[in-house]
């Protein structure tokens, strides 16, 4: 298998979907907008936006299944699957806010293989293949080699649906405000990641995620020099629904400061 030419064919699908999602946010009016739970928004952009996807992306790796968003009966792969996310930050899309992406990743068993997130609005394509670097736009890039937190930017996501763990997070996000350079709140957790691999971020952190929000940046930070783990440091972050990704030089003095806001909680 090319991973590196199966990676710069599904960039050309994600710019291509990314035109049609601009083409549509003039035309998009408040009865498209559909709740599908508590504040988890969906429209026919998304659910379009996965359809041509997934039939671009069939051909490619013929075995392969899918794990996306907006379509929960699609047929796994026993080996192979794509996971996607056909509208990362809905919620930024219907409210005109100018920050929303694809994330597209490809996994084999429990191996991320490739990844691409598409920022649409300032076209940055960023992509990583297994062994072979991350980039951005066809330029190599790399994480920061920031070594404290005190002079960290560091992203993070507000939880719309699970609170249960919202006062420890709360307590560390007052400590993060006064202890690193800011914290930002992007509302596209596959840019938050994309922004750490290319060092604009050191850090991004979050819970309640799933596969399709993570996948695709998780490798990317990792071949750009980073490190991604789950909330104990272990290697759940793609199913296990919370995520740490860092320049690799900032993740331990993180976790030290998280664990010490969490250590009365089971994560």
């Amino acid at each position: 298998m090319n991973l590196e030419h199966i990676t710069l064919e599904v960039n050309k699908i994600c710019v291509e979907t990314g035109h049609f999602i601009i083409s549509q946010v003039e035309k998009l009016a408040n009865s498209d907008v559909v709740e599908k739970g508590v504040h988890n928004l969906v429209t026919y952009v998304d659910k379009e936006s996965e359809r041509r996807i997934i039939s671009a992306l069939t051909p490619l790796v013929k075995e392969a299944g899918f794990i996306a968003e907006e379509q929960s009966d699609l047929p796994k792969g026993d080996k192979y699957n794509w996971i996607i996310d056909p509208l990362d930050g809905t919620t930024n899309y219907i409210h005109g806010i100018p920050l929303f992406s694809i994330s597209i990743a490809l996994m084999e068993n429990e191996e991320l293989l490739l990844g691409v997130v598409y920022e649409i609005n300032l076209e940055e394509c960023f992509y990583a293949w297994r062994g072979g670097g991350a980039f951005l736009n066809g330029k190599p890039i790399r994480v920061s080699k920031t070594t404290e937190l005190n002079d960290s930017l560091i992203a993070t996501g507000f939880p719309y649906y699970n609170y249960s763990l919202l006062d420890p997070y709360l307590a560390l996000f007052r400590d993060l405000m006064q202890t690193s350079r800011g914290i930002r709140r992007l509302g596209s957790a596959a840019v938050d990641l994309a922004y750490v691999a290319c060092g604009r971020f050191e850090l991004f952190y979050e819970y309640g995620l799933h596969p399709w929000d993570v996948a695709a940046g998780a490798l990317i930070v990792k071949e750009a020099g980073g490190m991604v783990s789950d909330f104990k440091n272990g290697l759940q972050y793609i199913f296990g629904q919370q995520l740490i990704a860092s320049n690799t030089l900032t993740h331990s003095e993180f976790t030290c400061k998280f664990q010490e806001h969490f250590k009365n909680e089971t994560l």
